[in-house]
């Protein structure tokens, strides 16, 4: 590429020296063009009777021969090649001219139409070409084919169908009226196993209910959905797995609250995924820095973790943001993004003996 850069640059300035050195003799008398021109060819005839090989023309020469050969007649005056070599150039420049000419297909619609057709079909997964089209003509009054905006339009990945929204657009519009819950298992420092029950909200991913228990049946299991869930509830699913504390009599309790129980499909976690991760995240951020004595005690962890997890904890999938965030937060400044208020300080909070901090701005004392 850059050998091919250096030799177009190599070319057009000669091509341009040539046209100054032409516009230069086109001023001069013909009397001293003539003496030049036969003081030019005895010094070729010269040339000729040494039999000296010339060198291979380059590109440039080539060029300024054919624009040359066009002004008289040069019939006469070739000596360095033969005349088929010229003819032969000749017709090369000319098929190059036509083929530059006659590009086929319609020449591409302006760049910022075409910024525009990648962003509506982006925000706008569902659209097809020819909704894109009449929206194009309707709304804005550009006219533009529905085959003009397939070809612009971005392409969609090999698994996701033509017209099918995005698995982050179905969530975001059903996020709110979906719970999840599942249980993980806590040794305790006699090695006595523990049982805690988490119930996780979609949309804010705020944790409901965490409870924990030595023995978890359907019947304690309906009881904290009972107290978890209000009477005056807004949500329509509730995820579970297919653990055998998930009767089918858990389910019809279930069903009475309002709720539609989605089983997730057997050894899919991934099926449950929200809770799955809150359950991780509990176990990386709690409970492998600590060992349990009682089941008192692991209450009073989680109680203190979750008030963490829900209202100080910020969460990268929220944008980040918190669950269940204070009243006020601040602002952050247009200019000096970077500096602390003067009339403020950073004031920490330790949370589990320190194990994580909270961090907050309050009035600096006078």
């Amino acid at each position: 590429m850059m050998l091919a850069i250096m030799d177009y640059t190599r070319t057009m300035t000669s091509l341009l020296c040539d046209l100054a050195r032409f516009i230069w003799l086109l001023m001069h008398p013909r009397g001293a063009l003539a003496a030049e021109k036969l003081f030019l060819r005895k010094q070729l005839a010269m040339y000729q009777e040494r039999k000296l090989k010339p060198r291979r023309p380059d590109t440039a020469f080539r060029v300024a021969l054919v624009l040359l050969s066009r002004l008289f007649d040069w019939k006469h005056a070739l000596v360095v090649i033969k005349p088929q070599t010229l003819v032969r150039w000749h017709r090369q420049g000319f098929r190059l001219f036509w083929r530059w000419k006659s590009r086929p297909g319609r020449p591409p619609v302006p760049i910022e139409l075409r910024r525009l057709i990648r962003e509506m079909a982006l925000s706008n997964p569902i659209w097809g070409e020819e909704r894109i089209a009449n929206e194009l003509l309707l709304k804005l009054g550009i006219r533009v084919s529905p085959r003009t905006v397939r070809k612009y339009m971005p392409k969609r990945p090999g698994e996701q169908p033509c017209g099918d929204q995005r698995w982050s657009t179905f969530i975001r519009n059903h996020a709110a009226a979906v719970l999840a819950c599942d249980f993980c298992v806590v040794v305790t420092a006699t090695f006595r196993l523990l049982y805690v029950l988490v119930i996780i909200e979609h949309q804010t991913r705020r944790i409901v209910h965490c409870n924990v228990t030595t023995h978890p049946t359907a019947e304690w299991t309906r009881q904290q959905l009972r107290e978890a869930i209000p009477s005056d509830h807004g949500y329509r699913f509730l995820i579970h797995d297919r653990d055998g504390i998930f009767s089918p009599q858990l389910d019809e309790s279930i069903t009475r609250m309002g709720l539609r129980v989605l089983r997730t499909p057997p050894r899919s976690p991934q099926a449950n995924s929200f809770c799955e991760r809150v359950i991780g995240t509990l176990r990386r951020e709690c409970l492998d820095f600590m060992i349990p004595l009682t089941e008192s005690h692991l209450r009073v962890v989680l109680k203190r973790w979750v008030a963490h997890y829900n209202q100080g904890r910020p969460h990268s999938s929220l944008g980040p943001g918190i669950p269940d965030p204070p009243s006020v937060l601040p602002v952050t400044p247009l200019k000096h993004r970077h500096l602390i208020p003067g009339d403020l300080m950073v004031v920490a909070h330790p949370v589990l003996g320190g194990l994580h901090h909270e961090y907050g701005l309050v009035p600096k004392v006078a």
